[in-house]
């Protein structure tokens, strides 16, 4: 191991998955190395998630890094000074595994050739076959090729705000769109670029369904919009359009009324351009109807679905808030929280049978907890407001599930201390249960928590949530939370998912009529998710109830509504949702 590098030598003696590297410490030993990575770093082969931020010295990655860290599917290299040639040579070949990389706030005037930019390799399998969200945001950008489409075709985030761009889509469609580049990609965001052209084959990608746009030099909205089957949200401020009508609309109008006014052709347009409409609008009336199928059976398919009734906050005359605090945004950023009532644990094995869901996500959606992490609490148990906040390791104090109140650090001790015992009684290297997660939060100088009105800490992300607001088999009411130091669109997808699984365990419960009984309820560390029935006798159709949950900052400005009008989009086919 190279010399200086503590944190790669333990990384190498305790066999880590994922590693974060930040600091002054790292900044200067950076410089000292010429500006590149350490090469001590490709001798760590195991590593799934690596985060070098911050760094303005690094300016190469070194060569290798791609064939070296092969199971990497998660890597973060914001606010660097990244060059393509510096990012060339460590991206010089596929990632298989990779599904996030975050490239923001470095220097990239043009994308590395791996990532289809100039010297891309023609043919031959994508790059990144798995790249699922890509930030790009706060570069030098001017454009970008199809080559991307070609790198990363399963690609569902392009974030390419703050550079400049002076067209979109641009050069990233090629000229047979109609074929299905990125055929995932949900969202788009481009604000603050030097966007004069909005191209009407922006209709040429079928899932997007998130567009921001907002202060670029944009004169004029393509009617096309209105031709993107799936978009719901869509953020056009601080442009100058030319048709005012259009300018006050943006400001102040849904994305919904919007669209409708494009379809509409705005004002001034002719026939010919009504003409074009109604043949668009005809071309749409036959393609949903060659979606849907014959009505009986679409009939019979929504009827078989799984309901949820969306309550909203104005419905409530004390919403339940979560106000965020400015010292997250270095530690774990994103947090969506909402209400979940009607649910009922008592039957059966209800409880245990969610405790094991809850699992399965952690390990499948949440990649391991390294993508997002899910806690659950009482209701009833919690006082509100609470604070979403980052305390020092040796004040941060918590009551575990199923343990006395122990602070952060001591616990993380505790926890590390009962790893190396079992790896010995086991004889094994590999631990399981809670202790496969402590290294989440290595190197960090504050850890998060969500503290309640009387100052209690009720969640300690990535790790534990409080045996103060336990769920139990007589809870009814769920406080469900999900935070994740990577993006808030997994936030979001990690609770539609949350709410589907908790809707299908409340289906599963009612029609087996579960009788009630005793589970074993050693609840897990990382805190339950609790799902099921209302009463046997109730109709199988009766809905959940999801009360909407805000979080904002300090001074009260919204951050996340959820469930807002375009969550739980993603389950759609299984949820109906009633708003």
């Amino acid at each position: 191991m190279a010399a200086g590098w503590p944190e790669l030598e333990a990384a190498a003696r305790e066999r880590r998955r994922e590693l974060a590297l930040a600091g002054p410490a790292v900044a200067e030993r950076v410089a000292a190395g010429g500006g590149r990575l350490p090469a001590a770093l490709l001798a760590l082969p195991l590593l799934q998630s690596l985060e070098l931020s911050g760094c303005a010295a690094l300016r190469e990655l070194g060569p290798g890094l791609a064939a070296a860290l092969p199971a990497l599917h998660t890597l973060v290299l914001s606010g660097n000074a990244l060059g393509p040639a510096g990012l060339g040579a460590g991206l010089g070949g596929p990632l298989p595994a990779l599904r996030l990389l975050d490239l923001s706030g470095n220097g990239l005037e043009a994308l590395p050739a791996a990532l289809g930019g100039p010297g891309e390799a023609p043919g031959g399998a994508p790059a990144f076959p798995q790249l699922r969200s890509l930030n790009l945001s706060g570069n030098r950008l001017r454009e970008l090729g199809p080559g991307l489409a070609r790198a990363a075709p399963q690609l569902q985030a392009l974030l390419l705000s703050g550079n400049r761009l002076r067209a979109l889509p641009g050069g990233l469609l090629p000229p047979a769109a109609a074929a299905g580049p990125f055929p995932l990609l949900s969202r788009l965001e481009a604000a603050d670029n030097e966007l004069e052209e909005l191209g009407a084959d922006i209709a040429a990608l079928p899932a997007l369904k998130s567009l921001d746009v907002a202060n670029n030099q944009l004169r004029e909205l393509p009617a096309a919009l209105a031709d993107c089957p799936r978009l719901k949200e869509a953020n056009f401020r601080g442009n100058q359009l030319k048709d005012k009508r259009l300018e006050k609309m943006v400001n102040g109008c849904q994305t919904k009324a919007i669209l409708e006014y494009l379809r509409a052709g705005g004002r001034g347009k002719g026939k010919a351009e009504n003409a074009r409409e109604e043949a668009r609008k005809k071309k749409r009336e036959k393609q949903q109807k060659k979606d849907g199928g014959d009505a009986e059976q679409d009939e019979l398919e929504e009827a078989s679905k799984l309901l949820v009734k969306v309550l909203h906050v104005s419905e409530n005359p004390a919403p339940l808030v979560v106000k965020a605090s400015p010292g997250v945004k270095d530690v774990r950023p994103f947090i969506v929280c909402c209400v979940l009532k009607g649910v009922n644990l008592k039957p059966g094995n209800a409880l245990k049978r969610f405790l094991t869901t809850q699992t399965k996500l952690h390990e499948d959606i949440c990649e391991k907890r390294t993508a997002a992490t899910i806690a659950t609490h009482d209701l009833q148990l919690i006082k509100s407001p609470l604070i979403y906040d980052v305390r020092p390791p040796e004040e941060l104090k918590i009551t575990p599930l199923g343990r006395k109140e122990i602070k952060a650090k001591d616990l993380l001790r505790q926890l590390q201390l009962e790893a190396e015992e079992q790896r010995k009684q086991k004889k094994r290297q590999n631990v399981s249960g809670l202790h496969r997660y402590l290294q989440l939060l290595d190197g960090k100088d504050n850890y998060p928590c969500l503290v309640d009105a009387e100052g209690a800490v009720i969640s300690f992300p990535p790790i534990t949530n409080s045996e103060k607001t336990k769920v139990r088999k007589d809870t009814q009411d769920l406080f469900l939370e999900v935070t994740s130091d990577t993006s808030l669109q997994i936030c979001k997808d990690v609770m539609d998912t949350l709410i589907l699984k908790i809707a299908e365990l409340n289906r599963s419960t009612l029609e087996n009529k579960e009788d009630s009984g005793s589970d074993n309820e050693s609840d897990a560390l990382c805190g339950p998710v609790n799902l099921n029935p209302r009463q046997n006798a109730q109709p199988m159709n009766v809905p959940l109830a999801v009360e909407q949950v805000r979080v904002v900052d300090t001074d009260g400005n919204l951050k996340v509504l959820y469930p807002s009008k375009t969550d739980l989009t993603t389950v759609s086919s299984l949820l109906t949702v009633i708003r």
